[in-house]
């Protein structure tokens, strides 16, 4: 008697008859610890806002509806969280391989909405589409993340050429430099400089032998005063007074507190004098809070200027969590990026958490005075409308990249007798 020929499931560690279906094992092969994280961060973000945004100006009918600001855009938060939820496990279980086709259809677009914003009359150059409001910079940088990370992979594939290193530097020079002029231009200097930590990241991991890193390093270093002193101000009106003013806090230079100063200033002063517990959440001004009194501008306390209120409120302790929360994202990521099964993943991984360092970095820099202002918000902690989607939906590539890091594939058994 013959046994009739059957499908079994080979992984890169073993082999056997799995009566689980291919989504079920997906559900099961989720990086938990990121999704805890992520969530722990966003639930704590929603928290903070409450008390960041409840001095925000709303309309009367939203002020009844909600009782309160702060209500109102937890409110919104929590529909972007939710909307950003579908985004994150759509692309965490379909396989990365088949998103990257998003790449030049992405990044066009995000070129093309780019203009759009620049020709409107809008200070934060946002587009409005379907009563929700977005900057196309953020857009451009996840779409320039999917082109890199699939060009330097399969570009050397259809000729050797493609994989000379000066080759893939200007691939990677282009596909950044083009979005970063754009929105230096726009005058959104944060969201311009999260490309510089990215592209650097990109030609690292991207194979860039290190005596080409070394020779644009100090090429860029003897060009920095060009670009700072003629370049800068001709893309950038605000650019170079944030960044004088940033220089004479730090060198201890006399600055104006009530003009160019006043934000730095009363922002790092929140954050300085917190201690280790804080004034309270939602502290008044009778509790010593600046926020309650309005030193933190309160316009922009519950998105660019949150962690001064997070450090103000809940003091070294609750910074401490944050930075150690975020520290543990970011060291996940690097532990996915290492598992992955090929270049295209490895890079995906490592340009979504340089972009997330640089968020960190220049938002919580910027209320310490380790960087100048430059108006950009927390990743999952700050309001800001769609961005909280594009980074779940970030996450979500990374979480893609961790369950089909084995290749699976069928094969049959021979015949077998009994």
């Amino acid at each position: 008697m013959k046994r009739t020929s059957c499908h079994v499931v080979r992984v890169a560690y073993g082999r056997w008859d799995d009566p689980m279906t291919p989504f079920l094992r997906k559900i099961l092969g989720l990086n938990w610890v990121l999704v805890l994280v992520m969530y722990g961060l966003l639930i704590f973000g929603v928290m903070m806002i409450e008390s960041a945004a409840r001095h925000v100006s709303i309309p009367k009918d939203m002020l009844t509806q909600f009782g309160s600001a702060g209500a109102y855009f937890t409110s919104k938060q929590k529909t972007f969280i939710l909307i950003g939820s579908i985004a994150y496990f759509s692309a965490a279980f379909v396989d990365y391989r088949w998103i990257r086709w998003l790449g030049i259809p992405f990044y066009v677009v995000s070129l093309a909405l780019m203009v759009i914003a620049m020709k409107q009359d809008d200070s934060v150059h946002q587009l409005k589409v379907a009563g929700f409001s977005f900057q196309p910079a953020q857009l451009g940088i996840t779409a320039g993340i999917l082109l890199i990370a699939w060009l330097v992979q399969d570009l050397p594939k259809i000729h050797r050429l493609f994989a000379a290193p000066f080759v893939r530097i200007g691939i990677i020079g282009l596909i950044a430099a083009v979005p970063f002029l754009m929105v230096m231009k726009m005058g959104d200097m944060g969201s311009a400089l999260v490309w510089i930590p990215v592209a650097i990241v990109a030609l690292l991991i991207g194979g860039i032998p290190f005596r080409h890193l070394t020779c644009m390093a100090f090429l860029g270093a003897g060009i920095l005063p060009l670009l700072y002193f003629v370049v800068l101000p001709l893309v950038s009106k605000r650019g170079p007074e944030r960044i004088d003013v940033w220089l004479r806090m730090v060198n201890g230079r006399e600055v104006d507190i009530s003009g160019d100063a006043y934000a730095p200033h009363n922002v790092s002063m929140a954050v300085g004098k917190a201690g280790w517990k804080g004034v309270g959440w939602k502290a008044t001004a009778e509790m010593g809070s600046l926020h309650d009194k309005g030193f933190i501008p309160r316009d922009t306390a519950h998105n660019d200027y949150i962690f001064a209120v997070i450090a103000e409120e809940l003091g070294f302790r609750g910074s401490l969590l944050l930075l150690t929360a975020f520290a543990l994202l970011l060291i996940q990521g690097l532990f996915i990026a290492f598992y992955s099964r090929d270049v295209l993943g490895r890079l995906l991984v490592c340009l979504i958490i340089a972009l997330f360092f640089a968020h960190v970095f220049e938002s919580i820099g910027m209320c310490v005075l380790l960087m100048p202002i430059t108006g950009i918000p927390l990743p999952l902690i700050s309001y800001s409308g769609t961005f909280v989607v594009i980074c779940m939906f970030l996450l979500g590539l990374v979480q893609s990249v961790w369950i089909h890091r084995h290749h699976q594939y069928v094969t049959p058994l021979k015949p077998a007798e009994t």
